[in-house]
């Protein structure tokens, strides 16, 4: 666990959201692209990439409110890139501009001082 506690914290939250999405992408592809044992061996691989991304989540040495913030701006932006190159979705302007409220607002909640 040495590792973990020495890296940064933003590399952290950036590898349990590319471990979030990507486990869901395997998920989804699971149950609408395949069939069978391709279906039981997908669904397991995303299902273990998703108990990675808990894991490293709750490891980051933050309060969770400033977790949260930090990690649902990240998480959003992981979504885009992994929805594009994984099912060829171009993010759209209401995207964007809906992205721009949920990455500054999560920048908000973690990094506000009050």
């Amino acid at each position: 666990m040495k590792l973990l506690t020495d890296m940064p914290v933003l590399l952290l939250l950036v590898i349990a959201t590319a471990l979030e999405v990507t486990g869901d992408a395997i998920i989804r592809k699971s149950l609408f692209e395949h069939q069978g044992l391709a279906r039981i061996g997908l669904f397991l691989a995303g299902a273990a990439l998703l108990a990675g991304y808990g894991t490293l989540l709750n490891l980051a040495p933050l309060e969770f409110a400033q977790v949260a913030g930090l990690y649902l701006s990240l998480l959003f932006v992981m979504w885009q890139v992994i929805a594009w190159f994984a099912f060829g979705t171009v993010p759209t302007v209401p995207i964007f501009l809906g992205g721009a409220l949920i990455v500054s607002g999560g920048l908000v909640v973690s990094f506000w001082k009050v």
